[in-house]
């Protein structure tokens, strides 16, 4: 399994008990979504590397508490602090038409109703305080934030991105 293959899931963040157990802060919306999992790959050493779990339960609003197979100790548990955790994205659920994860749009081309085709989304950058869509035009980088008020419609089908920016916000970048 690769990391193309994955989604990520969160990192392991800190020890739980003296048995081994980790907490995971998860990067999701649904939190309760993944309490049923039998396994997840931990990033360890550059490699994805399998973990079977024993029992998971919620801990406050987006840690899970783990219990990994063969992880039975504080020093087992401490190899894996700050590794991140990931699942194929086969498992990733399923969502509406008007919804997208952020991978599944790379790619698209970017059509603005005033501007015509802005360019192609090469990815979307959330560590702002408003995520934005990195779109590239002619070896430019434009950032368009992504909101409702300017996201008109993602065609999933025609792999296009339909915004309505204010005027000159595109042509700030080009």
């Amino acid at each position: 399994m690769t990391k193309e293959e994955c989604f990520y899931l969160g990192r392991i963040v800190s020890k739980f008990s003296f048995k081994g157990e980790v907490l995971i802060k998860l990067d999701t919306d649904e939190p309760e979504t993944y309490l049923e999992m039998e396994s997840v790959f931990v990033e360890y050493d550059n490699n994805l590397v399998p973990f079977f779990i024993e029992r998971s339960s919620l801990q406050k609003s987006n840690l899970l508490r783990v219990k990994f197979e063969e992880v039975d100790s504080e020093e087992d548990a401490e190899d894996l602090m700050k590794c991140d955790v990931y699942l194929p994205l086969t498992m990733l659920p399923e969502l509406d038409d008007d919804q997208f994860y952020f991978h599944e749009i790379i790619g698209f081309t970017v059509e603005d109703e005033l501007y015509g085709t802005v360019g192609t989304l090469t990815g979307v950058n959330d560590t702002t305080t408003q995520a934005l869509f990195e779109i590239e035009k002619n070896g430019k980088q434009v950032l368009i934030p992504m909101n409702d008020q300017f996201l008109v419609k993602v065609d999933k089908k025609n792999k296009t991105i339909h915004v309505k920016t204010p005027e000159g916000l595109i042509d700030l970048y080009l």
